[in-house]
């Protein structure tokens, strides 16, 4: 009796007070996607070479990088969508549905990307090594910040399902965002990291076979001088305990010049009616940065040695960290701006004087986008023809030593 009470309580509850409830809804089975998994590998057709081209000059190809994006992130959604199984009526869906994120997620996955990679410094990034390996690890850190996102938003929407939940069978049951980062991103990134390897490599020995002699016009305005040092202790272990270790200490001094590159844009015009004379300069950039590194500590252990990639590591290291400081904690290229501004006034303030005592010099910075010359694109293999899309890029791999950054 009292089983049978509780059963018509609960009976009686779920059909007049549950919400959604009523007895039309009582005995029907509940509205979920289910879902059978079904093997497929991720194979996008890409050029890795001109894939890597774009991301180690982004500025240069804007809109092969947002290409990029957009052909990847398809790419993707369509592997989950194979390893999901679902029909094609859905996978019709797939890339007009991301259409409607593409516009804000090309310009978060720009701006993140160039505020992760240096671009001024593609010269140095060359010398160590270093160039597309380190782009391509930055796109990999971007791509993983949006991709759970976007993948998660156009199947849930497509799928229809009831907070985010789904049902699944089959082999190798993920959700859509373990499929597109472990089958889809890293293994592509892992891939372009071979590739950049090689790249870097054949770049590094051809960065400068003869003397280059080149005509500029640049105007230097503030100069950064700085030291810094890393410590840095590499382990050798054997069931999880240390028997070796090396000890390297490198120190290096660094000067960076900030300033403009007139070549590309410099412009002076006379506005009678606002009575100033215009100074247009483009936005400033650092012109060089000279690094000059000293091994104050090399203590190598019988088991733990070094070679000359972790050298080569440690001093790109420390160039990083002083161009880092230098534009984010000393602020080099807004004191440029500054500079620049009293330079102008005191080189053209007596003319606009001579021209009429009440002028006054304006000076204004503008973003320009300039054009690959010939040479340049020469050098790269492309000749004035855009590269095509490709895409992805690798995750750190995990440490085996401690480091420290000492500043000064």
């Amino acid at each position: 009796m009292i089983a049978l009470i509780t059963i018509a309580g609960i009976v009686g509850y779920k059909a007049f007070f549950s919400d959604g409830g009523g007895l039309s809804n009582l005995f029907q089975a509940p509205k979920e996607v289910k879902m059978n998994y079904v093997p497929s590998d991720f194979n996008p057709n890409l050029d890795e070479e001109k894939t890597l081209r774009i991301l180690s000059q982004p500025e240069a190809y804007r809109q092969e990088f947002d290409r990029l994006v957009y052909d990847f992130n398809v790419a993707l959604l369509f592997h989950v969508a194979n390893r999901m199984a679902l029909p094609d009526s859905l996978k019709r869906r797939l890339e007009p549905e991301y259409k409607r994120h593409h516009e804000y997620l090309r310009t978060l996955y720009f701006n993140d990307f160039v505020a992760l990679k240096d671009t001024t410094a593609n010269l140095y990034e060359t010398w160590y090594s270093d160039n597309s390996n380190q782009a391509v690890q930055i796109f990999n850190e971007v791509a993983g910040k949006y991709t759970c996102f976007f993948v998660t938003q156009v199947m849930s929407t497509l799928l229809r399902v009831n907070g985010g939940k789904f049902f699944a069978k089959g082999k190798n049951v993920a959700t859509p965002c373990d499929i597109a980062i472990h089958e889809g991103l890293q293994p592509m990134a892992e891939r372009l990291k071979k590739k950049a390897e090689i790249m870097d490599f054949s770049a590094s020995r051809g960065l400068l076979k003869d003397k280059v002699r080149k005509g500029i016009a640049e105007l230097a305005t503030y100069e950064l001088r700085s030291r810094m040092g890393i410590d840095k202790t590499l382990q050798y272990k054997i069931f999880g305990f240390s028997v070796s270790e090396t000890d390297i200490r490198v120190e290096a001094i660094s000067v960076i010049k900030a300033g403009f590159k007139l070549d590309q844009y410099f412009d002076v015009t006379l506005s009678p009616k606002r009575g100033t004379l215009n100074i247009k300069l483009p936005e400033p950039t650092i012109l060089s940065h000279e690094v000059y590194p000293r091994v104050d500590k090399l203590d190598v252990g019988y088991l733990a040695g070094i070679n000359e990639k972790d050298m080569n590591e440690r001093f790109n290291e420390l160039r990083r960290q002083f161009r880092q400081d230098a534009l984010e904690n000393e602020h080099v290229l807004d004191k440029a701006k500054a500079r620049a501004d009293s330079v102008m006034q005191l080189m053209f303030g007596p003319i606009a004087k001579s021209i009429n005592r009440n002028y006054k010099v304006q000076v204004v910075f503008q973003d320009v986008q300039t054009e690959m010359t010939e040479d340049e694109l020469r050098r790269r293999g492309t000749e004035g023809v855009p590269p095509k899309v490709s895409s992805p890029k690798p995750v750190d791999a995990p440490g085996r030593s401690r480091e420290k950054v000492l500043a000064n």
